[in-house]
């Protein structure tokens, strides 16, 4: 099974069957995000039909958002293990267990208050209502991932080139993050040791 498992995962990174990406969009290949060494890297087929390329926006918003978070998780995963000053610090535990440790149960309201607000924020304006059409975007010539802080559609038009390449690298290292953090949990978990 580890020779089948070896030749199946060096196929995937071949890159896209023909059949598959022949009618991918110049727009998607060109897009954010994609770049050497892999260029457009479809081994599944998600973009081949254009229904699905016409859910690109959503998939590349949905992808920040979740690069974002990871790239703050594994931040926090850091900070957390060398630097504890909540609860007297006391919590000195491997991140993926702080919190069965520690008195944080009580904090979890406030955060998922939080983190529902940010959603409201963020989504709400995003996405169609769910009972008129499930996981579309309003606006589909929306910047994916634009919140409106920074002048993203200000950049865009004053230097599409620059734009996009700050764009990339936001996905590319929200990609790694998401790898990462992954990683971080799973090494924890196994070991039940601090990794920092």
């Amino acid at each position: 099974t580890m020779l089948f498992s070896i030749a199946t995962a060096a196929l995937g990174f071949q890159g896209a069957a023909p059949m598959r990406s022949s009618g991918v969009t110049m727009a998607i290949r060109d897009s954010a995000g994609i770049t050497a060494p892999f260029g457009y890297f479809d081994p599944v087929g998600l973009m081949s039909n254009d229904e699905q390329q016409k859910d690109f926006a959503r998939y590349q918003e949905v992808e920040i958002k979740h690069g974002r978070l990871a790239m703050l998780a594994a931040a926090g995963f850091l900070v957390g293990e060398q630097f504890h000053p909540l609860f007297g610090g006391e919590v000195n535990n491997p991140s993926a267990f702080a919190f069965q440790q520690t008195p944080l149960q009580t904090f979890w309201p406030a955060v998922v208050a939080f983190i529902g607000a940010i959603e409201i924020a963020t989504s709400v304006p995003t996405f169609q209502d769910p009972s008129i059409e499930t996981f579309k975007m309003k606006d589909p010539s929306r910047i994916p991932g634009d919140m409106g802080l920074f002048g993203g559609k200000d950049k865009m038009k004053s230097n599409p080139a620059a734009f996009k390449a700050t764009q990339s690298k936001e996905i590319n290292n929200g990609r790694l993050a998401m790898l990462a953090i992954a990683g971080m949990v799973a090494q924890e978990l196994v070991t039940g040791t601090k990794l920092f």
